[in-house]
């Protein structure tokens, strides 16, 4: 090998979202599979995902008439909001093409945030630093604009992860406290398992029904689930939305994701105070548990 065979690549951005809505886009697997695609020609299929510090993820990347290629990433060291470490690897038909350690530094406050990345990388089949950079780069580009478009909430609820999540992922009682004050759910069908649904009515306290269908599509028991929003039973999808639970000193700390499907979509939420309401849902269900 030779000097050339290594190199350093350092990727700034300054996005206009939240510390805790960038942090969120670059760890949560409901997110990452949205931005990971460099460009409309690439398909990324997520194999598996366990985002905490041990943990891997595993992906394909696919462009047509092309091989595959395989990236699998560990988790080494992970501090909310503020920093990350992982390994990644990349092969293709069975031969490794590199090896890189990457870390990702999040800074800022209020509505903006900087993300620096670097990259310190080893090429093992051929020169791989200009095609890093591209595809690395395109992605923290798309990075930026599902953070810029992401909603997140989270509370600590006095419980065991257990307790919430059997109140959670329960079709009994979900029902039961899910929406903001004053709001019913009104059941079609629920189904809370990886593959299942919900199809709902949202009733307002004025007696608007708002037609609700959620698509669930990873259930890991008391760690997260995804799913992703419809409007109406297979309506457009406005939103992927995730959950994760983490042990917090006999509490549990609920984090709720959404990626919006548009800048505009999630102006409109904002707009009527979707934020807020989803706050209410949190106090509900922590309500609902501790009552």
């Amino acid at each position: 090998m030779t000097t050339r065979d290594f190199a350093t690549l350092t990727f700034e951005r300054d996005i206009a979202a939240p510390p805790t809505a960038v942090w969120e886009a670059w760890t949560a697997p409901a997110a990452r599979a949205i931005w990971a695609p460099p460009s409309p020609s690439v398909t990324v299929e997520f194999l598996e995902a366990d985002t905490r510090v041990g943990g891997r993820e595993i992906s394909l990347c696919k462009v047509a008439g092309q091989p595959d290629f395989r990236c699998e990433i560990g988790w080494l060291a992970l501090e909310p909001t503020a920093s990350s470490v992982n390994y990644e690897v990349i092969s293709c038909e069975g031969a490794t093409q590199s090896a890189a350690l990457v870390t990702a530094a999040v800074s800022g406050d209020g509505d903006r945030t900087r993300l620096v990345v670097t990259v310190q990388l080893s090429s093992l089949a051929g020169d791989m630093e200009a095609g890093y950079r591209e595809g690395f780069g395109a992605g923290l580009d798309n990075l930026a604009g599902v953070a810029e478009r992401t909603m997140v909430l989270q509370r600590v609820i006095q419980a065991p992860r257990s307790v919430v999540w059997g109140a959670w992922m329960n079709p009994e009682t979900l029902p039961q406290w899910w929406g903001p004050e004053g709001f019913s759910c009104r059941t079609q069908r629920i189904d809370l398992r990886e593959g299942g649904e919900w199809v709902f009515d949202m009733i307002g306290p004025d007696g608007t029904v708002f037609p609700n269908h959620h698509l669930y599509n990873e259930v890991r028991p008391e760690e997260r689930f995804g799913y992703a929003l419809l409007w109406g039973e297979n309506g457009p999808k406005h939103a992927d939305a995730w959950a994760s639970f983490e042990d917090q000193d006999g509490a549990t700390k609920v984090t709720l994701g959404m990626v919006f499907s548009s800048a505009a979509e999630f102006q409109q939420a904002k707009g009527f105070g979707a934020l807020e309401l989803g706050y209410q849902t949190l106090g509900k269900l922590e309500r609902f548990i501790t009552s």
